[in-house]
């Protein structure tokens, strides 16, 4: 399933609150990078991993029309006033529409990756869209890069020298990069560092990941 993807859309979520209080988008940003770019990365002079040159990048602000919770506002650094003062709009058809032409204008077929994607980034942006009337496209492919790493982890179990290890996104960079990413809990920081970790470990990571369709992802609520 994975050797026909051309495309993989990384996405980030930040939102309103968890599970349990019905969240509402706040931030999205969606970050489209060609197979090539993973299988084969860029390097500084010291050889460490670099970003690929060619991305397509869509971040937007949200207006939730719901108040945000005090951790999801201390988390995000995004709060209710902000995103009014700012005059952001709330999550419509037009927005929508520009998310589906940004999937629609990158080759084709594409995968959205999130990390935690199946528990909690695919299910409220599925949420989201069918309170507009709106869906994705069923066929699309969708990876959590969190269940991938540990299964890839996983597959070491029981040999010597296994350990267990987190999968939180700021854990895995530490591991590959010996330092704190740039940015957390901000979207397009959170993609461009998810970006970076699965370049490290592309060609097995892409290989032991359980794909879904998006027409199998259930709405959060």
């Amino acid at each position: 399933m994975a050797s026909s993807v051309k495309t993989f859309i990384f996405l980030d979520l930040e939102a309103t609150g968890l599970h349990g209080d019905l969240p509402k988008i706040t931030e999205l940003c969606l970050v489209a990078v060609h197979v090539s770019s993973l299988k084969n990365p860029a390097t500084d002079d010291s050889g460490e991993t670099q970003l690929p040159r060619v991305m397509d990048k869509l971040c937007l602000c949200v207006d939730p029309d719901k108040p945000l919770t005090k951790e999801a506002s201390e988390i995000t650094g995004l709060d209710n006033e902000q995103l009014s003062d700012c005059e952001k709009k709330k999550f419509d058809d037009c927005l929508i529409n520009t998310v589906i032409e940004f999937i629609n204008r990158q080759a084709q077929p594409v995968c959205l990756v999130a990390h935690n994607g199946f528990d909690y980034d695919f299910p409220l942006l599925k949420t989201e869209l069918l309170q507009q009337q709106h869906d994705l496209s069923s066929a699309i492919l969708c990876m959590d890069s969190l269940q991938a790493f540990r299964s890839l982890h996983g597959q070491g179990r029981g040999k010597p020298g296994y350990v267990k290890v987190k999968f939180n996104l700021p854990e895995i960079f530490r591991r590959f990069f010996s330092k704190e990413p740039d940015f957390s809990h901000y979207a397009e920081g959170d993609v461009l560092t998810l970006i970076l970790v699965v370049i490290c470990k592309a060609e097995s990571l892409l290989e032991a990941a359980n794909y879904r369709r998006w027409g199998e992802i259930k709405p959060m609520y």
